[in-house]
């Protein structure tokens, strides 16, 4: 379970949010742009310090600024794809998906079970050693995707990763995403525009204006997002 509660003063507003999402659950962050949806990942992530927070995983704390707590990013746990994947182009696809888990000072033996575990997994084990650089934008996230689950995470936080992909790639990134969440019953943001994104891979919306939660429940009930946010 991830339970945060934060606030974080930022030019136009005070992003003021309560975010419970539970093991194996996909919850889709909405909002229009500049609402405060990559803000909230960056402040569970460790990335971005808030004015107040209090942010808990698998009974874990986090952040606490109440008493001065702040886990490092590194040792957070979390899995985090970007849109652009970000995958590292001058290395092979097998050290992108083995960046994280060198970086926890794993044994090597280890590194290389788990590495072809999750290029296995992708379907990926074919493009082992091409340079990232190199590969279409649906295998990077496939990439970014298995490198985040290698970790073996406790929460796995996606920003946009179906923006730049085409019909084909995105289903399959979908397929993949819904299946492992489900699989290792991690929670799962998922920071969308795209309401059939929502539809159809989510189990639970929550749409934010200006820092703030507007609505949540079901994606299929969905009102359309301009009748929830009334920014202009």
């Amino acid at each position: 379970m991830l339970e945060a509660v934060m606030v974080k003063r930022l030019r136009d507003y005070t992003l003021d949010l309560t975010i419970r999402v539970k093991p194996g659950e996909i919850m889709t962050l909405m909002g229009l742009n500049g609402s405060g949806k990559s803000t909230t990942l960056n402040i569970i992530a460790g990335l971005l310090l808030p004015d107040s927070a209090t942010i808990t995983l698998r009974g874990e704390c986090l952040c606490r600024t109440d008493d001065g707590t702040d886990v490092p990013t590194e040792y957070r746990r979390i899995g985090y794809v970007l849109q652009n994947s970000s995958v590292f182009p001058h290395m092979t696809v097998r050290d992108n998906v083995a960046f994280g888990l060198r970086t926890r000072h794993l044994q090597r033996s280890v590194i290389t079970e788990r590495v072809a575990l999750w290029m296995d997994r992708m379907h990926i084990s074919d493009l082992a050693d091409v340079r990232a650089k190199n590969l279409s934008g649906g295998q990077k996230q496939r990439v970014a995707l298995a490198r985040a689950l290698a970790i073996e995470p406790g929460l796995l936080m996606l920003d946009e990763p179906f923006a730049a992909l085409d019909t084909e790639s995105t289903q399959t990134v979908k397929d993949l995403t819904r299946r492992f969440v489900k699989d290792m019953q991690i929670p799962c943001i998922l920071v969308t525009h795209r309401l059939s994104d929502s539809t159809e891979i989510g189990d639970r919306a929550c749409v934010i204006c200006q820092g703030r939660k507007e609505w949540e429940g079901i994606p299929g009930r969905m009102p359309e997002l301009c009748t929830v946010c009334h920014c202009k």
